[in-house]
């Protein structure tokens, strides 16, 4: 049996592929090795669901954030194996699950707009071409942790309209010292700080907002997108909350910036479980 696990800041989606061909499905907490441990991981994935199916699978394609280098693939693979005894554990970044996701053998760019976000150039097997992602405090752009962030500050400074400010006040019940404490003395600021973007989707129809989102997917496409080459004749691919529930904005500013964008879907998994299943 094939497990497959796809692994953000805030979630992993889990797909079990069963040699009958049944697949089930689990969402669970989501890891990342730039902030945690292999032993904080391993404790973590002390799930329900893993454990009953532990002794069954015999592959795991597991593709997450912050596993771009060899050592942090490292990391994931021994807190995986505390709990699969099995052989074969692969350990791919995020972003080769956005390209097989979406693109799946064909060229195109694959881009991330999720907690956090990143980009690369695909040609339909590899990644040719990829753009630093430094994580929520110096890169990010686009992300929900940027524009978290950005609301935040807005807020702080009182550099919002009143309507809103008066409905996050009433919501949340936020003030200076909640921020500050979630973002600096807390674990996982970025997943904090991100949270508000739901509140700023259902609000979107307020000009505020709109341009928040709107500002955040300009710079993206700055840092990640215009920095490939031919991209504006390449197809631009999304995956990520923050794409798939506020695609009306993110169209428009790619038709502003010229970039065709072809598909955005909230998850990668559905996309890596056609891949997978297609696999010789």
């Amino acid at each position: 049996m094939i497990l497959i696990a796809d692994s953000g800041a805030s979630k992993t989606d889990w797909r079990l592929i069963r040699n009958t061909g049944k697949i089930e499905q689990h969402r669970g907490i989501g890891f990342n090795p730039n902030y945690q441990t292999a032993a904080e991981m391993a404790s973590e994935l002390q799930d329900e669901f893993l454990l009953g199916i532990s002794h069954e699978v015999d592959t795991i394609y597991y593709y997450g954030s912050g596993c771009g280098t060899p050592k942090n693939r490292l990391q994931v693979e021994k807190a995986l194996r505390s709990i699969f005894k099995i052989q074969e554990i692969n350990v791919d970044h995020d972003m080769m699950a956005a390209a097989r996701a979406t693109c799946g053998h064909e060229a195109g760019i694959a881009c991330i707009l999720g907690t956090g976000s990143n980009s690369c150039d695909y040609d339909g097997e590899i990644i040719i071409d990829k753009r630093p992602a430094p994580g929520y405090i110096l890169g990010d752009e686009g992300g929900g942790a940027y524009i978290g962030r950005k609301f935040l500050a807005d807020f702080i400074h009182e550099d919002m309209p009143n309507k809103i400010r008066e409905q996050m006040l009433d919501r949340f019940q936020l003030d200076y010292q909640t921020i500050i404490e979630n973002v600096y003395q807390r674990p996982f600021p970025g997943r904090y700080m991100a949270s508000f973007c739901r509140f700023i989707s259902e609000n979107k129809s307020d000009p505020y907002c709109y341009m928040l989102y709107y500002n955040a997917f300009q710079d993206f496409f700055r840092k990640h997108v215009m920095k490939y080459k031919d991209y504006k004749n390449k197809p631009v691919n999304f995956v990520g909350s923050i794409a798939f529930y506020n695609s009306d904005i993110l169209r428009n500013a790619a038709f502003d910036a010229e970039i065709q964008v072809n598909l955005i879907i909230e998850s990668p998994i559905a996309g890596l479980t056609l891949y997978h299943q297609k696999m010789p």
